[in-house]
């Protein structure tokens, strides 16, 4: 498979939020990169068809860039909280888990997606952060209540910022998937609305507009974490910054990471 011999710089976006001097944060875009053909740009994904030689150096040069190592997980749009370690940067097999807890210096939690969530959290005191990857499956599972309990500190003591994902008005499913989330919390039919059907190439399938954004502000909001940022994004419609899954199928992976600094206080 070609790969590119020039290496673009890559563009992150800065989240906007209130964290204290000690955490940093990023979040990777398609821009810049070494990789060709459908994940052209700055993939990090090593599981999505990409030249193996283009990743790494998308990587290497991520790494680079950032004052912390990043520690990649083999997500699988579960619920499973892993703390990082350097024993686990240095292991030669991933975590297999969908979200990362870290109190230690130097090392950043990093989350792959492509339409699916990102949510990155810390503490108000910049002791403890996270990230975690939260899919519709990921939702229904519980993985962002479990990132919050893994962290240990009180929901009202926290910061969530969502990423890019996709939007509310090109995420469709179908009725099964709007009752699981209704089944459970009825306050969550708010984030669902019908499509249309100039939305869904099957007309005689009720399908939904489904709102991710809402669904995890809720979820959140029931934990007793209310300070949350972002969410304005849309991965699906914004083809000159962002993968998206759900519109080329075959594409790369963009990184949400999260870190403490070395030099804190």
């Amino acid at each position: 498979m070609m790969t590119s011999s020039f290496v673009a710089a890559p563009r992150f976006i800065h989240p906007d939020w209130p964290v204290p001097q000690t955490v940093g944060s990023a979040q990777t875009t398609r821009i810049g990169g070494a990789s060709l053909q459908s994940c052209a740009g700055f993939n990090l994904g090593a599981h999505v068809g990409d030249a193996p030689e283009a990743v790494r150096r998308n990587r290497a040069l991520l790494s680079c860039l950032l004052p912390a190592a990043p520690v990649w997980l083999s997500q699988t749009h579960g619920a499973e909280v892993v703390e990082l370690s350097e024993a686990l940067r240095l292991s030669d097999v991933a975590p297999s888990a969908d979200a990362a807890v870290c109190r230690a210096p130097g090392l950043a939690c990093a989350i792959m997606t492509a339409d699916c969530l990102p949510v990155l959290f810390c503490d108000t005191k910049g002791k403890v952060v996270a990230a975690a990857h939260a899919g519709w499956r990921g939702l229904l599972a519980g993985v962002l209540e479990n990132t919050v309990a893994a962290m240990r500190v009180a929901p009202e003591a926290l910061l969530a910022w969502f990423g890019p994902a996709i939007g509310p008005d090109a995420f469709i499913v179908d009725e099964e998937v709007r009752a699981a989330f209704v089944d459970r919390y009825p306050a969550d039919a708010a984030a669902f609305r019908e499509a249309a059907p100039r939305d869904t190439p099957d007309a005689t399938a009720r399908k939904y507009c489904a709102n991710l954004y809402h669904l995890a502000r809720q979820r959140l909001f029931r934990f007793g974490l209310t300070q949350v940022f972002g969410g304005d994004f849309c991965t699906f419609c914004d083809a000159d910054r962002f993968f998206s899954w759900r519109r080329d199928r075959k594409t790369g992976r963009m990184a949400s990471l999260i870190w403490i600094s070395k030099d804190r206080g």
